[in-house]
């Protein structure tokens, strides 16, 4: 099955909980309290997205973590990227030298193909999208149009 790990789902969690609540910063603790996310994971997780200037954090008694940018202009694949690595379904795919079946092997461009066609579809869909429910349509037709 492919899946991406638990912590990049919190730490989609605890983007789009930021971007439902954009007035104001917000304290590790009540993020953790609003998102049922342990307190240690989300301190984690605000440092691995502030680090890569997803968030700003802001020190004092109004201070806190808010978004770096509007919720529209962070992608899935931005934060699935930021927090896993390389978005590829084999690590052949989009690596050179790895294998020694590299030269020979016959599927290891179409797992690239699929591997950009999922990139694609993420990089689609917004942080803003992601709080709002899509529409099944709507990902049919960005994978239709890929």
């Amino acid at each position: 099955m492919l899946r991406i790990s638990k912590l990049t789902d919190y730490g989609t969690v605890v983007m789009a909980y930021l971007a439902s609540h954009p007035e104001t910063g917000h304290a590790a603790t009540e993020i953790a309290e609003q998102t049922n996310i342990a307190l240690p994971t989300v301190s984690k997780l605000l440092k691995l997205l502030a680090r890569n200037k997803f968030l700003v954090a802001q020190r004092g008694a109004k201070g806190g973590y808010s978004l770096a940018l509007p919720a529209k202009d962070i992608s899935l694949a931005q934060i699935v990227h930021a927090l896993e690595g390389d978005i590829a379904l084999t690590t052949c795919g989009h690596q050179h030298g790895i294998c020694a079946m590299e030269t020979r092997c016959a599927i290891r461009n179409n797992w690239r193909l699929i591997s950009d066609v999922i990139y694609e579809t993420l990089s689609g869909i917004s942080l803003l999208q992601m709080i709002s429910p899509i529409k099944t349509q709507q990902v049919k037709t960005k994978l239709a149009v890929l």
